[in-house]
């Protein structure tokens, strides 16, 4: 049994399903995870340039093919991991046991949390360049962040944006040259760095932005159309606190073989301890969990 259907836990279906294991996967999200959020995925070995819809719609495809059952869109209310048959109950009464269970919850967009992002949330407060980007065809946006996503999805938004206007905190960006290269050749993309957002003002719609140069302490308004906020992700863990072993930051524990420290029960992708987040990086964790898992029901009792 696989929890989440990101690019860690579609990899893993992939391989345990191929090896002929009977595989679930249960899915609370979007299948594709935050994998479906990326505009364009132009590092993927092997493949030029594609969407990161493209790439779930084909693990989706893939996983299924090989004998995989996904059940999307549901709700897990109570885990039994410890357990040497391990289950999961549903909110709508179902139960699912597996001899071996691997967590690959993935992760969601982390939020600025100031005055107004919740109330603007949908309404030109974005975490999703893929989702919102069009909606803002002529405008003038700003973007939250100076890690590669950031950049990234900032240059995605020139495609509709009429300008894109880049706060970050520190006066260098946290990106590969390439990433800052690219941003700054755009036209379209301007910088205003050492600041942070401090709220949000609107009425029915969000029309303008406070922020803060930090050396300063000087607060100004800025009128914009809409903010795409790209400043990390917090694992999604939190059904799993006092049940698997976590460290400070609510990231799973794991080995090089990707076990926790429950018998059985393995984790991979967005949610372990790791430095690097990348599609290929939770390819590589699903697949490890994945052989992992299969070596470990070999030599089950």
């Amino acid at each position: 049994m696989i929890l989440g259907a990101g690019a860690a836990g579609l990899t893993a279906g992939i391989y345990t399903s191929r090896a002929k294991l009977r595989t679930l996967i249960l899915n609370e999200g979007v299948i594709g995870g935050q994998m479906v959020l990326t505009n364009e995925i132009a590092n993927y070995p092997g493949v030029e340039t594609t969407s990161g819809y493209a790439v779930a719609t084909i693990m989706k495809k893939q996983a299924k093919s090989f004998g995989c059952e996904i059940k999307s869109n549901i709700k897990i209310q109570t885990y039994r991991l410890h357990d040497e048959i391990k289950s999961v109950d549903l909110e709508d009464g179902r139960s699912f046991q597996a001899r071996s269970v691997i967590v690959a919850p993935g992760g969601r967009p982390r939020p600025l949390n100031i005055p107004g992002e919740d109330e603007f949330k949908g309404k030109g407060v974005s975490y999703c360049a893929t989702c919102d980007g069009e909606f803002f065809t002529g405008k003038d946006l700003v973007v939250v962040g100076g890690g590669n996503s950031a950049l990234e999805e900032a240059v995605a938004l020139t495609t509709y944006a009429n300008k894109v206007t880049i706060v970050h905190q520190f006066d260098h960006f946290q990106a590969f040259r390439h990433a800052i290269e690219e941003v700054d050749k755009n036209p379209k993309i301007d910088f205003i760095m050492e600041s942070e957002l401090r709220g949000f003002f609107g009425d029915e719609k969000l029309k303008k932005v406070s922020i803060e140069h930090l050396p300063t302490g000087k607060i100004s308004e800025m009128g914009i159309d809409g903010t795409f906020v790209f400043i990390g992700y917090i694992p999604g863990t939190e059904d799993f606190k006092g049940l698997i072993a976590l460290n400070e930051r609510k990231e799973i524990i794991v080995d090089a073989d990707m076990k926790t420290d429950i018998p059985g029960v393995f984790a991979a992708g967005d949610c372990i301890v790791k430095r690097y987040r990348q599609v290929t990086t939770a390819v590589a964790d699903g697949t490890i969990a994945a052989l992992s898992a299969a070596d470990y029901l070999r030599n089950v009792k």
